[in-house]
């Protein structure tokens, strides 16, 4: 089966091209974000095609898997067939609502052709779906490995553009989490972040580094800091979990569901949180048992096996 689906979400598509159809990805001379074409950073297999749109127009197409909603007329142009119409597609929503947490109507709300799968139980409880016929699929990550030693007594953070973000990554809060642990804050956007908050190097420093160096660098660290107030589940926290780090988050969207009792402190009461980060910090044992039960509960409730077969029950019934 072909599945023409855009390189959007690098870590998500990781996990989704390791099943067993051909992935046909969009690419364009500039290789801008409608046209980014295989990973570099992360391991695809053979089985991701990079397509021009003149190809497309000439490909064989099974299924679209939309995840952004101008991918529906970029479908149509590219391809000369409409999503849900000519061709069978699912939109993937990625994200929780953002301008409204309950009153956010949903771009394919009024349809009723495509399948709206969300990737958290709470997204598909925000959003307001409207007549679209909707799934859960929840994130498969492909299992790094125990790969946890916590030799730096240090936490690490992984956000994207966190000055940009702002609130909605608690970059405000980074403050007040380095007065109790120095931070490691890895991904795109934080070069001098430690300034533009008004901290000494040594408490926040910032690198972003390509998936290969990211985990044995987040491994190294004592625990995963989760401080994000309102995005959907981030993938980076289950990584930590799957490492075998400790974890410490806002009890914010899914986390809770994310992080069972044991595996970590998930709380919004900050006097909890700094508890937690300094207990962990000064009790190695302590932060080793319960990155086990992290990467224990992130196994089995998010391994790439169950992901793949969720999809592929729903590409069958799609395209039936």
């Amino acid at each position: 089966m072909n599945i023409l689906i855009w390189h959007v979400h690098g870590s998500w598509l990781t996990s989704f091209v390791q099943g067993p159809h051909t992935c046909l990805v969009p690419v364009t001379p500039d290789r801008g974000p409608d046209g980014l074409g295989r990973a570099r950073t992360w391991r695809w297999p053979e089985n991701v095609r990079e397509l021009t749109p003149d190809q497309l127009r000439e490909a064989d197409i099974d299924l679209m898997v939309l995840q952004r909603p101008h991918e529906l007329e970029l479908a149509r142009r590219w391809t000369g067939r409409r999503p849900g119409v000519d061709v069978p597609a699912v939109y993937v929503e990625h994200n929780s609502p953002h301008d409204s947490p309950v009153d956010d109507r949903h771009p394919l709300a009024d349809r009723s052709d495509i399948t709206l799968v969300h990737v958290t139980h709470f997204n598909h409880l925000m959003w307001d779906n409207g007549r679209a016929p909707t799934e859960v699929i929840e994130h498969g990550i492909i299992d790094p490995g125990h790969l946890w030693t916590g030799e730096e007594p240090r936490a690490a953070v992984v956000v994207n553009e966190p000055v940009r973000r702002g609130r909605t990554t608690g970059t405000d809060l980074l403050p007040r989490f380095a007065e109790w642990a120095p931070l490691d804050v890895f991904g795109m956007g934080t070069r001098g972040l430690a300034g533009r908050l008004g901290l000494p190097p040594e408490r926040c420093r910032s690198r972003d580094l390509a998936q290969s160096e990211l985990h044995p660098a987040m491994a190294r660290r004592r625990l995963y800091l989760h401080p994000v107030r309102w995005t959907s589940l981030g993938l980076s926290l289950l990584e930590a979990m799957f490492l075998g780090m400790p974890v410490v988050a806002l009890a914010t969207t899914e986390v809770r569901e994310a992080v069972p009792e044991g595996a970590g402190v998930v709380s919004n009461r900050m006097d909890v949180l700094r508890c937690a980060v300094r207990g962990l910090l000064a009790d190695p044992a302590h932060a080793r048992r319960t990155g086990e039960a992290a990467r224990a509960a992130a196994q089995a409730r998010y391994g790439e096996r169950r992901f793949l077969d969720d999809w592929e029950r729903l590409i069958k019934e799609v395209t039936r």
